[in-house]
Protein backbone atom coordinates (compact mmCIF):
# COMPACT_ATOMS: atom_id res chain seq x y z
CA UNK A 1 0.00 0.00 0.00
CA UNK A 2 1.37 3.65 -0.78
CA UNK A 3 1.73 6.32 1.92
CA UNK A 4 0.95 9.24 1.23
CA UNK A 5 1.86 12.19 3.81
CA UNK A 6 -0.51 15.67 3.46
CA UNK A 7 -2.27 18.10 4.33
CA UNK A 8 -5.92 18.99 2.71
CA UNK A 9 -4.15 21.84 0.58
CA UNK A 10 -3.76 22.77 -2.89
CA UNK A 11 -0.33 20.46 -3.28
CA UNK A 12 -1.79 18.01 -1.09
CA UNK A 13 -4.91 17.91 -3.42
CA UNK A 14 -3.32 16.54 -6.21
CA UNK A 15 -1.80 13.95 -5.24
CA UNK A 16 -4.87 12.88 -3.22
CA UNK A 17 -6.88 13.17 -7.06
CA UNK A 18 -3.68 11.64 -9.25
CA UNK A 19 -4.30 8.61 -7.09
CA UNK A 20 -8.10 8.41 -7.69
CA UNK A 21 -7.92 9.19 -10.94
CA UNK A 22 -4.98 6.69 -11.58
CA UNK A 23 -8.02 4.03 -10.51
CA UNK A 24 -6.13 3.78 -6.45
CA UNK A 25 -8.28 4.05 -3.64
CA UNK A 26 -8.32 5.10 -0.12
CA UNK A 27 -7.73 2.72 2.37
CA UNK A 28 -7.68 -0.04 -0.61
CA UNK A 29 -4.57 0.74 -2.59
CA UNK A 30 -3.50 3.92 -0.51
CA UNK A 31 -3.55 5.38 2.82
CA UNK A 32 -2.98 8.88 3.61
CA UNK A 33 -0.55 10.10 7.10
CA UNK A 34 -2.22 13.53 8.14
CA UNK A 35 1.05 15.87 8.68
CA UNK A 36 -0.78 19.18 10.17
CA UNK A 37 1.49 21.79 8.76
CA UNK A 38 -0.29 24.51 11.23
CA UNK A 39 0.67 22.33 14.32
CA UNK A 40 4.42 21.40 12.93
CA UNK A 41 4.46 18.61 12.11
CA UNK A 42 5.88 18.84 8.90
CA UNK A 43 9.84 19.77 10.61
CA UNK A 44 9.54 16.00 13.12
CA UNK A 45 13.05 14.05 11.84
CA UNK A 46 11.11 11.25 10.44
CA UNK A 47 8.95 13.20 8.34
CA UNK A 48 12.24 15.24 7.29
CA UNK A 49 13.93 11.72 6.24
CA UNK A 50 11.32 11.87 3.07
CA UNK A 51 10.86 15.32 2.53
CA UNK A 52 13.95 17.18 3.63
CA UNK A 53 12.60 20.62 2.14
CA UNK A 54 9.88 20.48 5.22
CA UNK A 55 6.73 20.96 2.49
CA UNK A 56 4.30 18.27 2.13
CA UNK A 57 2.73 16.11 0.44
CA UNK A 58 5.65 13.07 0.75
CA UNK A 59 4.90 9.65 -0.57
CA UNK A 60 6.09 6.08 0.09
CA UNK A 61 5.99 3.42 -2.02
CA UNK A 62 6.57 0.10 -1.20
CA UNK A 63 6.93 -1.40 -4.71
CA UNK A 64 9.23 1.04 -6.79
CA UNK A 65 10.31 0.91 -10.46
CA UNK A 66 13.01 -1.80 -9.24
CA UNK A 67 10.22 -3.49 -6.42
CA UNK A 68 11.96 -2.16 -3.95
CA UNK A 69 10.56 1.17 -1.95
CA UNK A 70 10.96 4.50 -3.09
CA UNK A 71 9.99 7.75 -1.26
CA UNK A 72 9.27 10.82 -3.21
CA UNK A 73 8.81 14.86 -2.25
CA UNK A 74 7.33 17.63 -4.72
CA UNK A 75 4.05 17.64 -5.66
CA UNK A 76 5.04 17.87 -9.46
CA UNK A 77 7.37 15.04 -9.27
CA UNK A 78 4.54 12.58 -7.76
CA UNK A 79 2.59 13.15 -10.02
CA UNK A 80 5.05 12.49 -12.96
CA UNK A 81 5.68 9.18 -10.88
CA UNK A 82 2.49 8.00 -10.81
CA UNK A 83 1.92 8.83 -14.03
CA UNK A 84 4.40 6.50 -15.07
CA UNK A 85 3.45 3.91 -12.56
CA UNK A 86 0.10 3.88 -14.02
CA UNK A 87 0.80 4.68 -17.65
CA UNK A 88 -1.87 7.77 -17.01
CA UNK A 89 -2.73 10.99 -17.62
CA UNK A 90 0.55 11.91 -19.46
CA UNK A 91 0.66 11.49 -23.41
CA UNK A 92 2.56 8.84 -24.94
CA UNK A 93 3.63 10.92 -28.06
CA UNK A 94 6.76 13.50 -27.51
CA UNK A 95 4.67 16.28 -28.84
CA UNK A 96 1.98 16.23 -26.69
CA UNK A 97 3.98 15.14 -24.08
CA UNK A 98 5.80 17.99 -23.62
CA UNK A 99 2.79 19.90 -24.14
CA UNK A 100 1.45 18.53 -20.99
CA UNK A 101 4.86 19.15 -19.15
CA UNK A 102 5.03 22.71 -20.43
CA UNK A 103 1.61 23.05 -18.91
CA UNK A 104 2.62 21.38 -15.70
CA UNK A 105 5.82 23.22 -15.17
CA UNK A 106 3.71 26.24 -15.62
CA UNK A 107 1.64 25.74 -12.78
CA UNK A 108 5.17 24.76 -10.37
CA UNK A 109 6.90 27.73 -11.83
CA UNK A 110 3.72 30.24 -11.83
CA UNK A 111 0.27 29.51 -10.68
CA UNK A 112 1.59 27.67 -7.08
CA UNK A 113 3.76 30.09 -6.11
CA UNK A 114 2.32 33.07 -7.23
CA UNK A 115 -1.48 32.63 -5.94
CA UNK A 116 -0.18 31.11 -2.98
CA UNK A 117 1.56 35.01 -2.10
CA UNK A 118 -1.60 36.30 -3.24
CA UNK A 119 -2.93 33.88 -0.50
CA UNK A 120 -0.62 35.44 1.75
CA UNK A 121 -0.65 38.83 1.14
CA UNK A 122 -4.35 38.72 1.04
CA UNK A 123 -5.38 36.64 4.13
CA UNK A 124 -2.74 35.81 6.28
CA UNK A 125 0.38 38.74 6.44
CA UNK A 126 -0.17 40.45 9.94
CA UNK A 127 -0.11 43.77 8.45
CA UNK A 128 -2.04 44.53 4.70
CA UNK A 129 1.11 46.24 2.98
CA UNK A 130 -1.16 47.36 -0.11
CA UNK A 131 1.96 47.00 -2.98
CA UNK A 132 1.93 43.08 -2.00
CA UNK A 133 -1.68 43.04 -2.38
CA UNK A 134 -2.03 44.67 -5.81
CA UNK A 135 1.41 42.79 -6.93
CA UNK A 136 -0.32 39.36 -6.24
CA UNK A 137 -3.56 40.04 -6.92
CA UNK A 138 -2.83 41.50 -10.16
CA UNK A 139 -0.46 38.22 -10.93
CA UNK A 140 -2.82 36.28 -10.20
CA UNK A 141 -5.71 38.14 -12.85
CA UNK A 142 -2.84 37.45 -15.32
CA UNK A 143 -2.31 33.70 -14.78
CA UNK A 144 -6.30 33.55 -14.90
CA UNK A 145 -6.42 35.29 -18.08
CA UNK A 146 -3.62 33.01 -19.53
CA UNK A 147 -5.43 29.74 -18.90
CA UNK A 148 -8.49 31.17 -19.98
CA UNK A 149 -6.99 31.84 -23.40
CA UNK A 150 -5.84 28.47 -23.58
CA UNK A 151 -9.08 27.47 -22.92
CA UNK A 152 -10.71 29.14 -25.49
CA UNK A 153 -9.55 26.49 -27.72
CA UNK A 154 -8.83 23.76 -25.91
CA UNK A 155 -10.98 21.62 -23.90
CA UNK A 156 -8.32 20.62 -21.41
CA UNK A 157 -5.20 22.64 -20.43
CA UNK A 158 -3.07 21.22 -22.63
CA UNK A 159 -4.90 20.20 -25.61
CA UNK A 160 -7.95 17.34 -25.95
CA UNK A 161 -6.70 14.89 -23.09
CA UNK A 162 -7.36 15.36 -19.54
CA UNK A 163 -3.58 15.35 -17.92
CA UNK A 164 -1.45 16.22 -15.10
CA UNK A 165 -1.59 19.50 -15.73
CA UNK A 166 -5.31 19.20 -15.02
CA UNK A 167 -4.77 17.70 -12.06
CA UNK A 168 -2.26 19.93 -10.75
CA UNK A 169 -3.88 23.39 -11.73
CA UNK A 170 -7.35 22.46 -10.53
CA UNK A 171 -6.41 22.48 -6.75
CA UNK A 172 -4.80 26.12 -7.05
CA UNK A 173 -8.29 27.55 -8.07
CA UNK A 174 -10.63 26.22 -6.06
CA UNK A 175 -10.62 29.02 -4.04
CA UNK A 176 -10.89 31.69 -6.70
CA UNK A 177 -12.36 34.59 -4.11
CA UNK A 178 -9.67 34.58 -2.13
CA UNK A 179 -7.18 35.49 -4.90
CA UNK A 180 -8.94 38.61 -6.23
CA UNK A 181 -10.78 36.75 -9.22
CA UNK A 182 -14.14 37.23 -10.96
CA UNK A 183 -15.30 34.75 -12.91
CA UNK A 184 -16.96 36.83 -15.51
CA UNK A 185 -13.72 37.75 -16.64
CA UNK A 186 -12.49 34.31 -17.31
CA UNK A 187 -15.36 32.25 -18.28
CA UNK A 188 -13.49 29.69 -20.36
CA UNK A 189 -11.38 28.73 -17.49
CA UNK A 190 -14.87 28.91 -15.42
CA UNK A 191 -16.45 25.89 -17.88
CA UNK A 192 -13.22 23.98 -17.78
CA UNK A 193 -13.11 24.27 -13.83
CA UNK A 194 -16.60 23.05 -13.59
CA UNK A 195 -15.83 20.25 -15.94
CA UNK A 196 -12.93 19.36 -13.73
CA UNK A 197 -15.18 19.62 -10.41
CA UNK A 198 -17.62 17.09 -11.29
CA UNK A 199 -15.18 14.19 -12.09
CA UNK A 200 -16.15 11.84 -8.85
CA UNK A 201 -12.24 10.79 -8.56
CA UNK A 202 -11.45 14.87 -7.74
CA UNK A 203 -14.42 14.95 -5.86
CA UNK A 204 -12.86 12.08 -3.72
CA UNK A 205 -9.40 13.71 -3.59
CA UNK A 206 -10.61 17.02 -2.32
CA UNK A 207 -12.88 15.20 0.54
CA UNK A 208 -9.61 13.39 1.94
CA UNK A 209 -8.15 15.16 5.08
CA UNK A 210 -11.03 18.13 4.61
CA UNK A 211 -12.61 17.88 7.90
CA UNK A 212 -9.09 18.32 9.51
CA UNK A 213 -7.74 21.73 7.98
CA UNK A 214 -9.23 24.65 10.38
CA UNK A 215 -9.04 28.34 10.08
CA UNK A 216 -5.80 29.55 10.59
CA UNK A 217 -6.10 31.66 13.80
CA UNK A 218 -3.43 31.10 16.29
CA UNK A 219 -0.05 32.45 17.24
CA UNK A 220 1.58 28.72 16.64
CA UNK A 221 0.12 27.63 13.93
CA UNK A 222 1.18 31.35 12.33
CA UNK A 223 5.01 30.60 13.49
CA UNK A 224 5.09 27.32 11.64
CA UNK A 225 3.97 28.49 8.11
CA UNK A 226 5.30 31.66 8.45
CA UNK A 227 7.55 32.68 11.17
CA UNK A 228 10.80 31.41 12.59
CA UNK A 229 9.68 28.03 12.69
CA UNK A 230 10.36 27.84 8.91
CA UNK A 231 13.86 29.24 9.39
CA UNK A 232 15.54 27.02 12.14
CA UNK A 233 18.17 25.15 11.54
CA UNK A 234 17.27 21.22 11.48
Amino acid sequence: MIDVYSWPTPNGHKVHIMLEECGLRLGRDWQVHAINIGQGDQFQPDFLKISPNNKIPALVDPTGPDGKPISLFESGAILLYLAAKTGKFLPRSDRAKFKTLEWLMFQMGGVGPMLGQAHHFRLYAPEQIEYAVNRYTNEARRLYSVMDRQLQTHRFISGAQYTVADIAIFPWIRRWANQGIDWADHPHLKAWFDRIAERPAVQRGVAVLADARKPLTDDKARAALFGQEQYKKR
